[in-house]
């Protein structure tokens, strides 16, 4: 599976909310500039999201978006879902050999599992480990 840039860029945008939750309303033109991306873009974005219930508008001088629920209650997988549609490696038909069935299905779900685990959060609170964590040393 692959995720296009409506997915990446809609994932930027709800991590720009998140990290200003309880701050007031972000601007679109904002999040574009400090990403470099094309506002004009990110509003044929934002209003699937809107739709959603993920997000609310805000309007007036100092308006823009927010974050309708906390950020540990909004995963990957909601975010994706809305923009991309169902979560699926291959599309698969009943005629298709019952063990690679089984594999697709474990690979959605295993895909799944990772992006609905995984909250806006966890992504704006992550953390590099130190590449030494990963190793034993032997003195």
């Amino acid at each position: 599976m692959k995720i296009s840039t409506k997915g990446r860029y809609g994932l930027t945008i709800m991590m720009e909310l998140a990290a200003k939750y309880g701050e007031g309303p972000t601007s679109l033109k904002s999040i574009a500039e400090r990403n470099q991306l094309s506002e004009h873009y990110l509003e044929q974005l934002i209003a699937p999201l809107r739709n959603a219930g993920l997000v609310k508008s805000i309007r007036g001088a100092y308006g823009g978006y927010i974050l309708s629920n906390d950020p540990a209650g909004v995963t990957a997988g909601d975010i994706i879902r809305v923009l991309e549609g169902p979560i699926s490696p291959v599309d698969f038909t009943e005629e298709d050999d019952p063990a690679k069935r089984d594999l697709w299905l474990r690979i959605r779900d295993s895909i799944a599992g990772v992006l609905d685990s995984t909250t806006l959060k966890d992504l704006i609170t992550y953390q590099e480990k130190d590449q030494t964590d990963n190793y034993m040393f032997y003195i």
